[in-house]
């Protein structure tokens, strides 16, 4: 409907945390590579979209979280040449 708000989401709810592990998992690399910091003040606990106006569509993302991420972490694997020179 016009003029209504549309919150695209894919329904996975995940920590920060739990994100990292499966960056890590994927790269291979150890977890003692987390560096544990404290909380900025202010900080957000939890984001969270509600999707039910889309799914009441039959609106479905089309990749799920674990397979978009994999995805994600390869390109930045095979495109080094892209994101190398921003660290500098």
């Amino acid at each position: 409907n016009t003029g209504e708000v549309y919150n695209i989401g894919g329904g996975s709810e995940l920590t920060n945390l739990d994100i990292t592990h499966r960056i890590l998992a994927a790269l291979d690399k150890d977890e003692s590579m987390i560096d544990h910091v404290e909380d900025r003040k202010g900080h957000d606990f939890r984001y969270s979209l509600d999707c039910n106006k889309l799914k009441k569509m039959g609106w479905k993302p089309k990749y799920d979280f674990d397979s978009a991420l994999d995805s994600t972490i390869q390109w930045y694997v095979d495109n080094r040449w892209w994101w190398e020179p921003l660290k500098r």
